[in-house]
């Protein structure tokens, strides 16, 4: 499976998931949790006004929520059924500065001729990329200088699938190792997805942008697939929120989990 193909049936997914996206999110309180922390990071680093370049914006979450705080969005996402959906809480909302637009993460030189404040990608969506590079080339193109990029990735190690080795899953306990990608499915459709480390971020923006932070999420906490569990042990869970928040920042944890989050800024 090539680059653009992969791309294709990863828009594909997601497209078919776009009716149910909310309703999954709203269900999740990990989920919940973890989207908490980006908006929050996010808006560390913008004011009223500020232009906002979001990548994998989905049915616009997030999108909808930085515009409520005065902030102009640009909600890109390949997906057409999440354009589709986007488009109609536009009309919902008339007052929110959002603009959604059809547009994989690979073509950003298609975006108008403008620059951006910031550059913002939730969930691990670059993780459909077997280019990150690239991909962030484009990023700093459209970044103006003393812009940030926060951005939500997976990386190659989660404790929470390495520790299925103990059960002889090796499978999934070694998935986030294969350079090559490994195979992920939603709603029926397969796609390759690519674990990528902090390394791989800081190389492919480049010497002119500078880390700001650097943060795990679900080293400790369960992760979002793991909601049975988190809903199960209410008291285990809030031990374990106690040691996420207390390590998060910290190396090693901060380059692990089943995501971290990380914000560069241009010089």
């Amino acid at each position: 499976m090539g680059p653009l193909s992969s791309i294709n049936n990863a828009t594909t997914a997601f497209s078919q998931q776009a009716s149910v996206f909310d309703a999954i999110d709203a269900e999740n309180p990990i989920i919940a949790w973890m989207r908490t922390i980006a908006r929050n990071e996010v808006l560390r680093h913008m004011r009223p006004g500020s232009q906002l370049l979001e990548l994998n914006a989905g049915t616009g979450l997030d999108a909808f929520h930085f515009a409520a705080h005065g902030i102009q969005v640009t909600a890109t996402d390949g997906a057409a059924g999440m354009i589709v959906t986007m488009r109609s809480k536009c009309n919902d909302h008339p007052g929110a500065s959002v603009q959604p637009i059809l547009l994989p993460f690979n073509e950003l030189q298609q975006l108008p001729a403008r620059s951006y404040d910031h550059v913002f990608s939730n969930f691990g969506g670059l993780n459909c990329s077997s280019h990150l590079e690239a991909v962030l080339r484009q990023v700093h193109r459209v970044l103006r200088p003393g812009g940030t990029t926060t951005l939500v990735i997976m990386p190659r190690f989660s404790p929470w699938e390495a520790g299925t080795a103990l059960h002889g899953n090796w499978s999934l306990a070694s998935r986030r190792w294969k350079k090559a990608g490994t195979m992920a499915q939603v709603e029926g459709v397969p796609f390759p997805c690519y674990y990528y480390s902090v390394a791989d971020v800081e190389n492919g923006l480049g010497s002119e942008h500078e880390r700001l932070s650097l943060r795990s999420l679900s080293f400790f906490v369960p992760p979002p697939h793991q909601v049975a569990r988190y809903r199960r042990w209410p008291r285990a869970v809030r031990v374990l929120h106690w040691l996420e928040e207390r390590t998060a920042h910290h190396w090693p944890f901060n380059h692990s989990g089943d995501h971290f989050l990380i914000t560069m800024k241009k010089r």
